[in-house]
């Protein structure tokens, strides 16, 4: 069965593929980065690893969080590169049966290409998202990355 993190973004609950995320931290020291999308929250250092700090709700929601102090940095490596998103929590560790899974008809419109399929659980409906598609998607991603392994070239 696959297994997937569950966690709060805005006021929903999603969830990502489990082999795609790297671990869940604190959110620490975050460094801002002038004249980016608002989405991108900074640069962060996590594990000797510099990972672009990217805000879930403001992606989704395009409401961003005043203070990321407390909240949750969800690592997650994808085909562009490795990225922290801002969650409120992560919940847990699910793992999905696959008739609970669904399809949905959101997946032809362009904006939410992400999300790969919804989760039907007895007690609620997670929604899941591609973090390939989501991190491929998001305008000035080429930017986000040319800017951290420009970084990582000043840090060796």
């Amino acid at each position: 069965m696959p297994k997937v993190v569950v966690f709060h973004a805005g006021k929903e609950e999603y969830a990502l593929p489990i082999e795609n995320v790297v671990s869940i931290e604190k959110v620490e020291e975050v460094r801002a980065i002038p004249h980016l999308p608002s989405f991108v929250r900074g640069i962060s250092k996590v594990r000797d690893e510099l990972v672009p700090v990217l805000d879930l709700g403001d992606i989704l929601y395009h409401t961003s969080a005043d203070n990321i102090s407390g909240m949750f940095l969800l690592v997650i490596h994808t085909e562009t590169m490795q990225v922290g998103l801002v969650v409120k929590e992560a919940k847990e560790i699910l793992e999905v049966p696959h008739e609970s899974f669904t399809n949905v008809g959101l997946l032809a419109y362009s904006k939410t290409n992400y999300f790969s399929g919804i989760i039907n659980l007895e007690d609620s409906m997670i929604t899941q998202i591609d973090p390939n598609v989501l991190v491929g998607s998001l305008e000035g991603i080429k930017e986000i990355k040319d800017y951290v392994d420009e970084q990582k070239t000043h840090q060796n």
